[in-house]
């Protein structure tokens, strides 16, 4: 295991096994406050008296405002005061919003609580995408990151098990409780084991001036900007479904406990997807295989909206399974590499263009998510036209944004290191 300097000297930077365990884990406190919530939603519905099934599910979509805002926060916090600072606020935020949501008592309340829970959380995801962006870039960055969703993509499999085994033997304000044991658990590794990548040398005073400065240089780089909308529209499509998988699994297919086999399952498409991704990106290219997942994503949307049309919305269980297994491996290769390629162009802009990307499409995968949303009622049909119309959005936006050029780091580490 390698023992060079990255940044400073006398740091040691951890192998890369480690790190991509923790920086996974570090992320996935996101697809844990997310994912385990899905069983629950229908009890918490119930008991905190929802007014329809729609405002049940904005216990999901509110979450991703949250993030939204938080980013944007985090981002040019991150960049000032250092990485570990700016996950640490994020860590202590989370908490206080899961122990809002754990006492409410109505579902404003709760709305409130995951808004503040999504804006902590989202202190550790940026400070991480930083972090990693730190040491690395390129298609580096883009291997590094897949085998980061490799471990993170353990959590949204197994993350509604949880959930229902914790609703099994209680109920289901603790699933916030284990919320507040798994992030103390997470923080104490990071802060034993990962040490500051963003010196106080290298760091940017904030102000409001260079702020502005920075995120103008952004929000006009025309290259970042559509790789962000395109991340937007295809998060926005798989979000629909996500919000409504519940509904979908156990409303309309009446699968009953096997909604956490079926979840995981799809999961796994999306992990294996970051697998293959991880094997491929260093020899073809981001670009090159975004291009052929968003085609093969088209295609099965197409697809997909066939076949929800011949069965009136209800497809047979195993063909929608099938079908959506083969649509998320696809989209599982795009969720890194168009990050990614967002990212290539920032250099040691790192903080604020990872805040700015996850700001802009955060917002459009709420505002696309929330309106297929509205229109399930009784099938699918809404969400896989979703994913054709948008798939063929996000494809416009990579295909017209063209190569992006990468603007080098003062240090970044072989990925073979």
């Amino acid at each position: 295991m390698s023992k060079k300097a990255v940044v400073s000297k006398g740091k040691a930077k951890l192998g890369l096994f480690e790190f991509v365990t923790l920086m996974a884990f570090m992320t996935s406190l996101v697809a844990l406050a997310i994912d385990a919530m899905l069983p629950a939603l229908n009890q918490i519905g119930a008991d905190l008296h929802s007014a329809s099934a729609h405002q049940t599910h904005l216990i999901i979509s509110v979450f991703f405002v949250g993030m939204a805002f938080g980013q944007l926060f985090f981002g040019p916090y991150s960049d000032t005061n250092g990485r570990r600072s700016a996950i640490l606020t994020g860590l202590i935020i989370f908490a206080i919003g899961t122990v809002v949501c754990m006492f409410a008592q109505n579902m404003t309340v709760m709305l409130i609580g995951r808004v503040i829970q999504a804006f902590g959380v989202s202190g550790p995801r940026i400070a991480t995408i930083a972090l990693i962006r730190d040491q690395y870039a390129g298609e580096a960055m883009a291997r590094v990151m897949s085998f980061i969703m490799m471990v993170f993509i353990l959590v949204p499999m197994i993350a509604p098990a949880f959930g229902q085994g914790i609703l099994a033997i209680s109920s289901w304000h603790h699933i916030f409780t284990s919320f507040l044991l798994i992030g103390a658990a997470i923080g104490i590794w990071f802060f034993a084991r990962q040490e500051e990548t963003l010196p106080k040398s290298k760091r940017t005073p904030f102000t409001f001036a260079a702020l502005l400065k920075s995120s103008k240089y952004i929000v006009t780089h025309r290259e970042v900007m559509l790789y962000a909308l395109s991340m937007g529209f295809i998060f926005g499509a798989f979000l629909a479904y996500l919000s409504a998988s519940q509904t979908i699994f156990e409303d309309f297919y009446q699968v009953g406990d096997l909604f956490a086999a079926y979840f995981a399952l799809l999961a796994f498409s999306i992990g294996f997807a970051s697998f293959v991704n991880g094997a491929m990106v260093m020899r073809f290219g981001m670009r090159k295989l975004c291009i052929v997942a968003l085609i093969g994503n088209v295609a099965m949307s197409s697809v997909l909206v066939i076949v929800a049309l011949i069965y009136q919305g209800l497809p047979p269980l195993w063909m929608l399974v099938s079908l959506f297994f083969v649509n998320f491996f696809f989209v599982g290769v795009l969720f890194g590499n168009l990050n990614s390629m967002a990212m290539l162009p920032l250099g040691e802009m790192a903080g604020i263009g990872a805040a700015i990307i996850g700001f802009f499409s955060s917002v459009i995968a709420v505002v696309v998510g929330v309106s297929i949303g509205s229109f399930i009622s009784d099938s699918i049909t809404p969400v896989v036209i979703g994913f054709l119309i948008f798939g063929v959005v996000s494809f416009a936006c990579v295909y017209f944004a063209g190569p992006c050029k990468e603007k080098p780091l003062m240090a970044t580490r072989s990925i073979t290191e």
